[in-house]
This record gives structure tokens, C-alpha cells and sequence, in this order.
């Protein structure tokens, strides 16, 4: 595997740091004391080429993993909250859209969500289907003009201000667990529609919100995909989405890791600095040791999505490492700045929590090492 990045990708790496630094960080601050991400934040992030696609022909057109993972990391460095708003909208949203939705639905909605003029989110989680996604209860009754959609669904990012939602819902009681679901393109704004902002202590500044549909008209042509293969439509969004969050938490561990080592190199203990401890020497070398192989795993399973293979195995071993490392670095990090950690205002309070946020998007760790298992005892039969 050659391990240099082509010039072209650098210089757009180059122009997004550009953009991040640029006033970016300031405003996150104000952001994050009012626990409130803008609309206009994603028509920033837009404009800066922060989601993994790009529009040509009036369709989307996915861009190289490589990049989206490397624009997750950046972005997450600096705030892992607001990179989950920018992947729920990206690769659940827009996701749902290029995958499965027709290029009639393309043309009217994919150019809009590039822009991050329209803000997409996926709303599939309810109070008795989380790890088990076939369980889904919310309803989709077929009418004469399409659909109408009642149910609740209990955890959506950007949910407070998306204008559409890729939605799952039982269209077809009777049939097996496989087939049960289908998916939808759900305008928001539509009368039945109610949104209830959910008080988390994870992934600020971005909202995690209940969505409640009463009666809900879809219309006919927003049906994504084929009816009775919600259930396969989902479970592939979140393995496409898997990488990027992988990505998004080796940002987070990152991040947390870079803070502490640079107060570790400039504060004194002891009569000296606090990595000049062989304690915490070693246990820099450790974290910085499982960063880099959360990395390679993660950059292995991007190199098997631009091969256009099957990524599933990579794209868990990718997440279950990172989690891990996050986990671990992040609450080490904590430790490093003492006292100071606990203070909300403090920039390296945030990362323990979105580790923690991390481990559970996605696919928890079990979740993880089940499609793993799965993938690995193929090669034994």
C-alpha cells in the first residue's frame, strides 16, 4: 500500500484546515455555549467541499473515502459534535438520497443538501429498535396520493433542523423480518410533524431530537429503493457510514491527544514537566501507538471502498478500534489537565463525552465484533 497522498488531495486538505482555522474555532465557542448549532453552518461547510460528495449531471457523485475520512478527522479535532451534524447529515441523509433515491428526487433535492441549504437527517432509531433495526414499529399506510407515516423515532441527529428525513416504517406487517420495512424521503415540514429537542451531554453543539409523525403525507415518489428492502437499505447506509464515523472518532481521540500532550510539555510537577515523567512518557507512547493503528485500520478500510469492495469486515474493525482508542485517550487526556477537565468551558471536557458518544453510533461495540464474527467465519465454512 503506498501511503503518500496525491498532491490535488493534500492542497484540498490544505484549503479545509484553511477554512477551519479561519475564524471557524471562534465561532464553535459561541456555539457551544448556547448548546445550539446554525443553519448556517452546514451552507459553510458546503461551500468549503465538507461532505463526501460533489453534484455533476444533476445527480450526487460519491467523492474518494480517503477524503471524506480525512476532512472527518480534521473537522472532528475541533469539535466532534459539530462533525456528527455534518455526517448525519452527509452520510445518512444525502446517503439515503444517492443510494436509493430516483433521479427525479436527485434533481429536485441532492444540489440543495450539497450546499447544505437543505439539511438532511435519518431517522431510524425508536424506543424498542436500536441494535435491532429489523424491530422498527413506525407505520406507513399506503393512501391514493402515496403514504401517510405515524410513529415516533426516538434519537435523530440534526432532527431539530432537518428539512428532510430518510426514514424507515412497516409497510408490510405479515412478511418475514427481512422485509418488513421500506424507506422514505420525508419532508419535515409537512403538517403531522413534530420535533422535540432532547437535553444530551454528548456531541455538542449539534441536536439530538425525537421526531413524532402523526399522519404524515409522502408522496408516491419519495419511496426510496424498493418496497420491503427498508431493512437492507438501512444496514447499507450504515456501513457506508461506518468509515466516516470511524474517521470522525479518530478525530476526537486526536484532538484529546494533541491537547494533552502539548500541556504535558509545558507544565511542571515534581520539579520538572509533566512528560518528563516516565510514566507519562510511556503512556504518551501508548496512546499515540493506538491512534496510529486505529489509523491504518481505518485508512485500510477506506483503500477497500475506493477499490469498490465488499467493506463491511474493514469498516467495523475500522470503528472498533477507534472507539477503543478514543475511549482510552480521551479520559487519559482528562487526567492530564486534572481538575481543570471537569469545567465545561474547558476545551478537552468535551472529548471523553463524545467518545463515549462515538462508541454508540453506528453500532455499539458488540455490534462491531457480531458483523466481524460474521464476516471472518465465512472463510471456515
Amino acid at each position: 500500500m503506498d501511503f503518500s497522498f496525491p498532491e490535488e488531495l493534500l492542497s484540498d486538505i490544505g484549503r479545509f484546515n484553511d477554512f477551519l482555522n479561519d475564524g471557524f474555532e471562534t465561532r464553535l465557542n459561541a456555539w457551544y455555549r448556547r448548546r445550539d448549532l446554525p443553519r448556517e453552518f452546514f451552507a459553510e461547510l458546503g461551500r468549503a467541499g465538507g461532505y463526501g460528495f460533489t453534484f455533476s449531471e444533476e445527480s450526487l457523485v460519491k467523492r474518494s473515502a480517503f477524503q471524506e475520512a480525512l476532512f472527518a478527522e480534521e473537522l472532528a479535532r475541533r469539535s466532534p459534535g459539530a462533525a456528527i451534524a455534518a455526517l448525519a447529515h452527509a452520510d445518512l441523509g444525502m446517503m439515503g438520497l444517492y443510494l436509493f433515491g430516483s433521479d427525479q428526487l436527485q434533481r429536485r433535492y441532492a444540489e440543495n443538501a450539497l450546499n447544505g441549504k437543505t439539511i438532511m437527517c435519518l431517522g431510524n432509531t425508536e424506543g424498542h429498535a436500536g441494535s435491532d433495526v429489523a424491530a422498527v414499529a413506525m407505520q406507513a399506510e399506503a393512501a391514493t396520493d402515496g403514504w401517510r407515516l405515524t410513529g415516533t423515532k426516538s434519537f435523530v441527529t440534526n432532527g431539530a433542523l432537518a428539512d428532510l428525513a430518510v426514514i424507515t416504517a412497516v409497510t408490510d406487517p405479515g412478511a418475514d423480518r427481512a422485509h418488513r420495512l421500506s424507506m422514505f424521503l420525508v419532508d419535515l415540514e409537512q403538517p403531522g410533524a413534530r420535533r422535540t429537542r432532547l437535553n444530551k451531554q454528548v456531541w455538542l453543539p449539534s441536536d439530538l431530537t425525537r421526531l413524532e409523525l402523526k399522519d404524515v403525507a409522502v408522496p408516491a415518489d419519495h419511496l426510496l429503493g424498493r418496497r420491503g428492502h427498508g431493512l437492507a437499505q438501512v444496514l447499507q447506509i450504515f456501513t457506508h457510514s461506518r468509515v466516516a464515523i470511524a474517521a470522525l472518532t479518530l478525530g476526537t481521540a486526536a484532538g484529546a491527544f494533541d491537547l494533552a500532550v502539548r500541556h504535558a510539555a509545558r507544565r511542571t510537577a515534581f520539579g520538572r514537566r509533566i512528560a518528563d515523567h516516565q510514566a507519562k512518557s510511556f503512556e504518551i507512547a501508548e496512546r499515540h501507538a493506538e491512534i496510529e493503528a486505529a489509523r491504518l485500520a481505518l485508512w485500510k478500510a477506506c483503500w477497500t471502498v475506493d477499490r469498490g469492495e465488499d467493506f463491511r469486515e474493514q469498516a467495523s474493525i475500522a470503528k472498533l478500534l477507534a472507539v477503543a482508542a478514543a475511549r482510552k485517550t480521551t479520559a487519559w487526556a482528562a487526567d492530564i489537565f486534572g481538575a481543570a477537565s471537569v469545567m465545561f468551558e474547558h476545551p478537552i471536557h468535551k472529548f471523553p463525552m463524545d467518545a463515549w458518544g462515538a462508541s454508540l453510533g453506528e453500532g455499539t461495540q458488540d455490534v462491531q465484533k457480531l458483523i466481524i464474527f460474521r464476516e471472518v467465519i465465512k472463510r471456515y465454512r
